[in-house]
């Protein structure tokens, strides 16, 4: 996965992006193969007192490669030290932990979510931080974002600079923050508005080059869906003139059932039609009419079949198909990073040979030198090396043999448990298979499996540390359980609530010991494949989890502004007693007084997240959607569907459609094994290989092409 966070315009479509580059430039590269370069402004040529500084460059270059980022960066040796030490793990998780706690402080800042209950009627008065305290530990944030900012900046350079829109709009957002920080603080805290809380899910996106392109793909998608969003909103209007004919008032006022709860008026015959097509209120939306003539439920059924089941499957299967096309573009600009970085790394080794030579070629010594100071996994660099080895006989390797040996990163990630021990006795290979129903038996079982396996074997299978770890739970409770009951003297009874009583302890033993038949999983074929698509979608789903944070987030904060202490329900009532609902409220069914879900609010962020995410299920989202639009103004009901297209159309079809990428790759890379190979053998997917057979090589003319381009590295042919 990418972990550029440096991106010198290279989606933005400038000089830094990676494309085939202009005939023009193809011919003009295609001359002299001779190189030098410019570092830090000042022109040097390469010759052997610069090996080092090649080296340094070829490292950073190589890294680059390994995590997709753009090249594009300067390539002077105290920039690349502080190039490092930025992308270093350390620096990346202060920053990563710097995010989360500015973002965090939504949860704390007034209105506070300090408090056990959301409902008006337990919520305690929450604690707030005096006035000074989030605000330092926002300034402090906003001071390490300054300085993540300037050292981006510098490292690309200041032309760069001004065609990155992200490191621009990062700009802004620092500065927007501090002054309404600055306003906040000359309020002494009694600002009702805080801007800078809207901006916040920013710093998490710039953070990330993946969800960059993410956001960048959903934003190419929008237009394409267009034409079935419109054909959709005729779908609702036309049904909604008809069913405002077809249930037009009548003078017998028995009839007027339908008219009077959902065909009052356009804007309620919009909604009912709307929550119809999410199918959140049907039947209750057509039994008036259903009751008085079953001819009317024809209408009802033949716009759920259009809307429901022929019109959202469509959009479903459009955006599926859409952003798959834009994904597939982003993973081939990435790959075009990979391939340009080591055509970097190859040249910037080589070209102290060029004056003496007459093809380009680098020494096997500097490769392995290279290798042993890129920080890189430890399974890819062994690898590698073993791949450059074998040129050692010849001493150097030429460019196509130097792109080969880094083939390596584009193959699938492969664990192999180590081999078992060759035991001679029948009585030993016996004993790895018990699994006894006993707790007792069960720790037989794990130690015979450890000696079998050893510690490494035994902990490279998922199913034994789940094992393992199930079988010392319940051991630790069996002995639990033995030392406060049976002992002699003990003052512990079945019945004591002091810790946990016998009937708690016995009910946790044996739900431990069901959930231990889990480990069937692995040992059926099917069952296996869905449980590592599963596991695979927690790594790959980062990006799109990011970004729905970040929409979350934003409509939270838009949803406080607007809602806050919008719906106060009566002193006298209590959630607790259904008689004093009866006797001192009246309300109607199915109404988001009547189902009690007062704890369903934007009274704090907390709450306000779980109301959104209620939305986003679409069960009973009508409820929240009628008690906004009557506390406030029917002006509310366009935050709902805004949140409700966002979440519940958008991004659960792009779940669906990332889910369906990865099972498709897993099931093509698995259908022709076994279950023990399966169980033996753990493909590690990510996107760049989901849609690796899909991907084009970049040719050697637009490598050369983007190398002439590199802002810091000014290559002469």
């Amino acid at each position: 996965m990418e972990t550029d966070r440096l991106l010198a315009g290279a989606e933005d479509g400038h000089t830094g992006d990676h494309g085939s580059g202009s005939a023009t430039s193809r011919r003009d590269l295609r001359g002299s193969r001779r190189m030098s370069y410019s570092a830090a402004g000042s022109w040097c040529h390469l010759d052997g007192d610069n090996e080092d500084l090649n080296i340094q460059q070829a490292v950073v270059f190589i890294e680059d490669a390994i995590h997709y980022r753009s090249i594009n960066h300067r390539v002077d040796a105290s920039s690349l030290q502080l190039y490092r030490w930025y992308y270093s793990r350390i620096c990346q998780w202060s920053l990563g932990t710097v995010i989360a706690v500015v973002l965090l402080l939504a949860f704390v800042e007034r209105p506070s979510s300090l408090s056990i209950s959301s409902d008006p009627h337990h919520r305690t008065i929450p604690w707030e931080p005096p006035c000074g305290a989030t605000e330092s530990v926002e300034m402090l944030c906003l001071i390490v974002f300054c300085l993540d900012l300037a050292v981006k900046s510098y490292l690309i350079g200041w032309e760069e600079f001004r065609k990155s829109k992200w490191l621009i709009s990062y700009t802004v957002v620092v500065l927007i923050s501090v002054i309404d920080w600055v306003l906040s603080v000359s309020m002494v805290c009694d600002e009702k508005l805080r801007v800078r809380r809207l901006v916040r899910p920013f710093f998490l996106l710039q953070n990330s080059s993946l969800m960059k392109k993410t956001l960048k793909c959903i934003r190419r998608t929008l237009p394409e869906i267009a034409s079935v969003i419109l054909l959709l909103a005729l779908h609702l209007c036309l049904f909604t003139m008809i069913g405002m004919l077809l249930f037009a008032k009548n003078e017998d006022p028995k009839k007027n059932g339908e008219w009077e709860l959902h065909f009052k008026d356009m804007t309620t015959s919009l909604t009912s039609l709307l929550v119809l097509l999410t199918t959140a209120n049907n039947p209750d939306v057509m039994i008036p009419a259903y009751t008085l003539n079953r001819g009317y439920s024809i209408f009802f059924i033949t716009f759920s079949v259009i809307g429901t089941y022929c019109l959202m499957n469509l959009l479903t299967a459009i955006i599926y198909n859409q952003f798959r096309g834009y994904l597939l573009m982003s993973v081939q600009t990435s790959i075009i990073r990979r391939r340009l970085g080591i055509r970097a790394a190859f040249h910037v080794l080589s070209s102290h040979r060029v004056q003496a030579e007459s093809q380009e070629h680098v020494s096997v010594n500097t490769v392995l030198q290279v290798m042993s100071r890129i920080n890189m996994k430890s399974y890819y660099k062994s690898a590698i090396t073993m791949a450059a080895q074998q040129f050692a006989e010849q001493g150097y390797m030429n460019r196509m043999q130097f792109r080969r040996i880094f083939d390596e990163l584009d193959k699938d990630c492969v664990k192999e448990h180590p081999p078992l021990p060759q035991y001679t006795s029948a009585t030993l290979q016996k004993l790895q298979v018990i699994n006894l129903c006993f707790i007792l038996f069960y720790l037989f079982e794990m130690s015979v499996k450890i000696f079998a396996f050893g510690w490494r074997g035994y902990l490279s299978y998922r199913s034994n540390i789940f094992d393992g770890f199930l079988t010392i739970l319940l051991l630790v409770l069996q002995i639990a359980i033995f030392i406060a009951y049976w002992l002699p003297h003990s003052q512990w009874y079945p019945s004591s609530h002091d810790v946990m009583s016998l009937w708690e302890m016995v009910r946790l033993v044996n739900m431990l010991i069901v959930f231990r038949f889990l480990r069937i999983i692995p040992d059926i074929k099917l069952m296996a494949l869905v449980a590592s698509t599963l596991l695979d979608l927690v790594k790959n789903l980062r990006a799109f989890a990011g970004v729905l944070v970040v929409v979350y987030y934003v409509f939270a904060v838009f949803g406080i502004w607007l809602f806050e202490g919008a719906i106060k329900p009566p002193p006298e009532m209590s959630v607790l007693s259904l008689e004093n609902i009866i006797s001192n409220f009246s309300t109607v069914c199915g109404t988001y007084e009547q189902l009690g879900y007062w704890p369903n609010n934007f009274d704090d962020f907390a709450a306000a997240i779980i109301l959104l995410y209620d939305v986003m299920i679409v069960n009973n989202w009508q409820a929240f959607m009628e008690a906004y639009s009557r506390y406030t103004s029917e002006w509310s009901k366009i935050y709902f569907v805004c949140w409700w297209l966002t979440s519940s159309v958008m991004w659960v079809n792009l779940f669906v459609a990332l889910i369906l990428e990865n099972f498709i790759y897993k099931w093509d890379r698995s259908h022709s094994c076994s279950v023990t190979d399966v169980e033996k053998i753990q493909y590690e997917t990510s996107v760049q290989f989901m849609f690796k057979e899909q991907i084009q090589e970049p040719t050697e003319e637009e490598l050369v092409c983007q190398l002439h381009q590199h802002p810091h590295l000014q290559l002469h042919w």
